[in-house]
């Protein structure tokens, strides 16, 4: 089981995923900000010739969208169900699905509890919220293309180099 969990999850804890959304924290967040959030992940994104899709939110709006070379059309399917989990409470989607692994919740099981459709959220890692000190959760960037994990880690990598950690 501890190895499935790996597997799916990065051998991440819920415990180290919020210590991450506490020190990532933007000062404000405008167009400017979005676009050039997005452009370090597309970078990024590029320089690994990764198939994804990346899109950076300010609230509902969508501010930056890119699809880079392998990318499908799903992916903007998944960053839209992975972005209304992350609405759902302002945590990334990795650590909604890492804390349900800890409490031995499986994903179907958690639609249910949460009273959230598959159909419309995705308990998948991809998805981070952006919080803005004294605001809260503003905003949201997200990665599809990869597996779960992948997608988590380029969001975050993408954020602490936009923020300079």
């Amino acid at each position: 089981m501890a190895r499935e969990k790996i597997e799916t999850s990065g051998g991440f804890s819920s415990h180290e995923l919020l210590r991450e959304e506490e020190e990532l924290i933007l000062r404000k967040l405008d167009i400017e900000d979005a676009v050039a959030l997005g452009e370090i992940a597309m970078r990024m994104a590029q320089s690994k010739n990764l198939p994804v899709a990346i899109e950076v939110r300010i609230d509902e709006w969508k501010v930056f969208h890119v699809s880079l070379p392998g990318a499908k059309p799903e992916n903007d399917w998944w960053i839209d169900r992975k972005a209304r989990v992350v609405a759902s409470d302002g945590h990334s989607s990795m650590y909604e699905r890492v804390a349900a692994e800890e409490e031995g919740v499986d994903e179907l099981t958690w639609y249910a509890m949460n009273n959230l459709p598959e159909e419309t959220h995705a308990l998948h890692g991809g998805g981070y919220p952006l919080h803005v000190v004294g605001e809260g959760h503003c905003g949201t960037i997200l990665v599809s293309g990869v597996p779960q994990v992948d997608d988590h880690k380029l969001a975050v990598a993408a954020l602490r180099e936009f923020l300079g950690k």
